[in-house]
């Protein structure tokens, strides 16, 4: 969990992670500035500790003297024990309208180096060509190929055309059967203005030099396709991107580069607001990170680092994540008094009763939830659950046991929705405005089993965290509750509740403590 301290005007902006000898290292944007890209280091992934900055803006007349955007760290294939940083800038010449790639290296990942551009004061190339030095296709002297800036031939490149804004950002190097790949967030030239966005592919000929190439792919849907990633696994090629127009985080696949990229029924991988997706591979395999914003409208207010996402691929070639398993170790115990009572006393139409492990909650006409008796801030809930019925049933934890305000999970179980609402009392407000209902996020589930789920539900400070079946199907941070009743609801209808677990976890630290230690 990793945020800027509150009170504070920054907040953390597009991510990228990378794992080396035991230490995740963390680099992001701050936003609203953009002015440079922080550097943070942690050793379980969810504690973090501020270093030194990696990268600042250029000085003025550079060709990243605006702003910095989202960056890329990769292992140089060329020096062993060297890293790169691909990253994105933009220049007060051009009123940040067109967008540029450049590059900073490193030998330790904690001191960095701009790489010599091709660029002077004036906003000029060096050396005068038909199209810019870096594209080219004959060799170049690698200390005058950078910025990186797409041609005409494929994309949008004059700030004249499309959008009046050129897309040109998200670098992502993948490197596979001796080639190298620079991948970024581009726009083809052609088709409805707000279609055009594409992952762009550029090819790294010789250290450095690069030619450009028609896109890796062209959904033919969306405005831009944001921080792109591409993967192999089991020699399948996974490619993952972040859709502006819902705030989610989708992926293709294919067989081959060169093939088709095609779409599952279900490619949403992170939902809503969770964005700018970038993986990366621990000891125990693949994790995808992103930042969560909780406002969708703005982006630069708020935003956290939660835990990441163990990313795997089912056998049918699915991509699904799961809970990052160091969560689990910050368990305390578990909890032995798992008998429920209801809230809403009636014996004549509800019920909780104990059967051999299997605990059945009855209500048969208006809501009835079932809380344990203790309070729980931080847990982990496991349980399977089976609906006999055809009515309601959910979740609700950090309840208020006086006012019920709290946080409301509805699990249909036969459809496959999942849904978590802030529901509760706006004592700020009279009349019909007292009452507050949000929804926070919306998940979705296919199950062989209609009626039937395994759940686990993850309270982790302001990280929350649904999964069905092993898979995240909600994943969100919000802090409107921080403790209070944890049960079942139903409403006219039975739930099985069978195998529960519930462990109280120790919270993560908050932000000002954790950067103060630091």
């Amino acid at each position: 969990m990793y945020a800027e301290f509150d009170g504070s005007r920054k907040t953390l902006g597009d991510v990228d992670i990378l794992y080396h000898d035991g230490t995740y290292h963390l680099f992001h944007l701050v936003l609203p500035n953009h002015d440079y890209i922080a550097h943070a280091i942690s050793q379980d992934g969810l504690h973090w500790t501020r270093v030194e900055n990696a990268v600042f803006v250029g000085h003025p007349g550079s060709w990243d003297d605006s702003m910095l955007w989202t960056m890329h760290v990769s292992a140089d294939p060329y020096h062993e024990g060297q890293w790169r940083m691909f990253y994105t800038g933009i220049s007060r010449r051009d009123g940040g309208l067109k967008q540029r790639i450049g590059l900073a290296t490193s030998g330790d990942l904690y001191r960095w180096k701009k790489a010599p551009v091709a660029w002077t004061h004036n906003g000029n190339h060096r050396h005068p060509a038909p199209e810019p030095p870096s594209l080219i296709s004959a060799p170049l002297d690698p200390t005058s190929c950078f910025p990186l800036e797409p041609t005409a031939e494929h994309y949008e490149s004059d700030v004249g055309e499309g959008r009046n804004w050129v897309s040109w950002r998200d670098p992502f190097y993948f490197r596979d059967q001796g080639r190298g790949w620079l991948l970024c967030s581009g726009r083809v030239n052609h088709g409805p203005i707000v279609r055009r966005g594409c992952v762009a592919a550029m090819e790294e000929v010789e250290p450095g030099q690069f030619i450009l190439h028609e896109p890796l792919y062209h959904p033919r849907l969306y405005d831009d396709v944001e921080v792109p990633n591409l993967i192999k696994v089991d020699d399948e090629y996974y490619l993952i991107g972040s859709i502006r127009e819902d705030a989610k985080i989708r992926y293709w696949h294919s067989t081959r580069i060169g093939l088709p990229w095609k779409s599952y029924h279900d490619n949403v991988l992170l939902g809503e607001g969770n964005y700018a997706g970038r993986i990366c591979s621990d000891p125990d395999g693949l994790l995808i990170w992103s930042f969560f914003t909780p406002d969708r409208s703005r982006r630069d207010v708020a935003n956290m680092l939660p835990p990441p996402k163990r990313l795997v691929r089912t056998p049918s070639g699915l991509l699904r994540v799961q809970t990052f398993e160091k969560i689990f170790q910050t368990a305390i115990g578990n909890v032995t008094d798992l008998e429920m009572s209801p809230v809403y006393p009636d014996g004549e139409t509800d019920h909780c009763e104990y059967e051999d492990g299997l605990v059945k909650l009855g209500g048969c006409s208006g809501f009835q939830p079932f809380l344990f008796s203790d309070d729980q801030a931080s847990f982990r809930l496991e349980a399977e659950l089976k609906l006999s019925g055809s009515g309601k049933c959910g979740i609700v934890f950090r309840l208020d046991r006086r006012t019920q305000d709290g946080y409301y999970l509805s699990l249909d179980l036969m459809k496959g929705v999942a849904q978590v609402r802030d529901w509760g009392t706006n004592d700020a407000a009279t009349g019909e405005r007292m009452m507050k209902f949000e929804s926070l996020q919306s998940g979705y589930w296919f199950s062989e089993r209609p009626g039937v789920a395994r759940v686990r539900l993850i309270a982790y400070g302001c990280y929350l965290e649904l999964s069905i079946d092993d898979r995240v199907v909600l994943c969100l941070v919000n802090n409107a509750y921080q403790s209070g009743g944890l049960g079942f609801y139903v409403e006219s209808a039975e739930l099985l509740v069978r195998d529960i677990l519930l462990q109280p976890l120790r919270p993560p630290l908050p932000s000002d403590e954790r950067l103060a230690a630091g």
